[in-house]
């Protein structure tokens, strides 16, 4: 059965290769991409999500602006340039401007969220793969979508390893977590598919050497992309020897194609939205001290070396 489902996105690299990884999987049919803030500016990262549809020859996959910045917090206006570019695609967008007025742009992302959820009861899956700003948005205008949605999926959270812009926390979390609680909160099934499984999901220099040889336009707009991502995580020190590139939105895509790639626990989390330290950490109730109830099956092993290969093969096939 064909999985309807809906990117929430903030394009990115990473999201670059996740976006081309399910349109290139038959098992999900992408409905809409849903834009905010995040890797680049909202105007941005929606003219990203627009050029890749257009290079992927998907252009008919409508794209909805979303969020300009977290529920209560001010927006970190340096977004992600350290690891992303200033245009949030490792120079490849070059001037690349959102001036197109084109499908969705008068319907914010969350509303087309709760509409197209509750339009279609438990058909549809969310893939959070930005900040959790839109998804809860849509929430908060139509509470009952957490009963239609299929399933969101999250990309983000760390429960057995350090995370990535703090020492408990991940980036899409931490910019945004009272929109994490939210969702986390609302009683939605949830897959956290985190820095757990990420940080062993990275592509080999060989696998990554396929990809550099594939002439689609798509494959090589996400090689131009890599280069920048590449080089910064090689100057923090997050590429082990012989891993070429990490994209760690594109193990949520695999999720959504294939969960027996991974190993999931059902268990209490809660994100904590005050710490100062804390801020953005997916707490685990391991032991059922608080009481809470199991909401997130939460990734905590993968068959990297069968998501790898399947991520390249599916690539190099379009």
């Amino acid at each position: 059965m064909v999985k309807r489902v809906i990117i929430d996105t903030d394009p990115g690299v990473d999201d670059t290769a996740a976006i081309l990884l399910a349109l290139a999987s038959p098992e999900l049919r992408v409905e809409a991409l849903t834009v905010s803030y995040g890797n680049g500016s909202m105007e941005q990262c929606a003219a990203n999500a627009r050029h890749i549809l257009e290079v992927a020859g998907r252009g008919d996959i409508p794209v909805y602006h979303g969020a300009h910045g977290p529920l209560l917090r001010k927006a970190n206006e340096g977004w992600a340039a350290h690891i992303h570019g200033g245009d949030a695609l490792g120079g490849a967008a070059g001037d690349l401007r959102d001036s197109d007025a084109g499908d969705g742009v008068a319907q914010h992302a969350a509303v087309e969220i709760a509409r197209r959820a509750l339009g279609a009861p438990g058909e549809i899956t969310v893939l959070a793969l930005g900040r959790m700003t839109n998804v809860a948005l849509a929430l908060r205008l139509a509470p009952e979508i957490a009963d239609a949605l299929a399933e969101v999926v999250v990309m983000g959270g760390a429960v057995r390893v350090p995370g990535n812009v703090s020492p408990v926390a991940t980036a899409n979390i931490h910019e945004d977590p009272e929109s994490a609680a939210i969702l986390y909160d609302s009683g939605v099934r949830i897959a956290q598919v985190g820095l757990d499984v990420c940080d062993r999901c990275g592509l080999s220099d060989e696998q990554f050497g396929r990809l550099v040889e594939c002439t689609a336009p798509a494959v090589q707009l996400l090689v131009s992309a890599s280069e920048y991502t590449r080089a910064a995580y090689r100057r923090l020190g997050r590429l082990a020897d012989g891993e070429a590139v990490r994209y760690n939105d594109v193990p949520a895509v695999a999720y959504a194609v294939d969960p027996t790639l991974f190993e999931t626990e059902r268990l209490a989390v809660a994100v904590d939205t005050g710490g100062e330290l804390t801020r953005g950490q997916t707490v685990v109730d391991w032991y059922g001290m608080t009481g809470r109830p199991a909401n997130v099956d939460v990734c905590l092993g993968v068959d990297a070396g069968r998501l790898t290969e399947m991520v390249v093969e599916r690539l190099t096939g379009v």
